[in-house]
């Protein structure tokens, strides 16, 4: 069912964009016509444009030190743990 609706999902825009590309094809003026596929361009430009890397951001910078400091409560609960059993 899932990999239906999906498969169906990517007709769906792939028809979508092929459906934007004809239609410049069809422009009679000139001017127009180019007009629209520079758009054209523009747009897929756009949507190939990477996504920008996490690069020791400040996000990044406090998980580390919020996973640095769950490792040291580690070993500080493992060395409780043996000094006192029952106290």
């Amino acid at each position: 069912m899932k990999l239906l609706l999906s498969a169906s999902l990517g007709l769906i825009i792939a028809a979508t964009q092929a459906a934007a590309l004809e239609t410049c094809r069809f422009i009679e003026p000139k001017a127009e016509r180019e007009a629209c596929y520079h758009r054209q361009e523009q747009e897929l430009a756009a949507k190939r444009k990477p996504a920008p890397t996490i690069t020791q951001s400040g996000e990044a910078k406090t998980f580390e030190s919020l996973e640095q400091m769950r490792r040291d409560d580690a070993e500080v609960y493992r060395s409780i743990r043996g000094i006192c059993n029952g106290c």
